[in-house]
């Protein structure tokens, strides 16, 4: 796809339009590098402000895993909301499974998750997906996962 097809970015208030998500479990502040029908890169600011980590852990703060997969599916939510330009519309994501998921290093509080989802197939409403987490340029999750997007 050429550059002209490439969406910049979408900024909270774009998110807020897409996805039906508010806090505490809204967990993409920015979509950039949208290309659609194919990919896009979610970004989390992690804090320690965040409800989750009054109980996972502690004293040792560490975003829970389900959390992070979360994050990959709402990335791919807005690239299809996105790709289907039905950003005004009744349409939903809605997740149905997860597959290969691998946590390789703990995220904690200041770090900023790059979530790069990437569309592998698509048949009909089903949508599938592969999603990598990276932290600072690491690998710190991966997961294969699908979604259906309904009226």
């Amino acid at each position: 796809m050429s550059a002209e097809n490439t969406v910049d970015t979408l900024e909270i208030t774009d998110i807020l339009q897409m996805l039906p998500h508010r806090y505490p479990l809204l967990l993409v502040d920015r979509v950039k590098d949208i290309v659609p029908g194919e990919k896009a890169t979610g970004i989390k600011n992690v804090t320690m402000n965040e409800p989750q980590f009054q109980g996972h852990f502690p004293n040792r703060p560490i975003m829970p895993g389900v959390m992070i997969v979360e994050a990959m599916a709402q990335t791919a939510g807005v690239l299809v909301i996105k790709s289907l330009d039905a950003g005004n519309s009744n349409k939903h994501v809605l997740f149905m499974s997860i597959d290969n998921a691998r946590f390789r290093s703990p995220v904690t509080p200041g770090d900023v998750m790059h979530i790069k989802v990437e569309k592998r197939q698509q048949r009909g409403p089903v949508w599938k997906f592969s999603g990598v987490v990276e932290v600072e340029g690491k690998k710190v999750a991966e997961a294969d996962f699908a979604a259906m997007i309904t009226d």
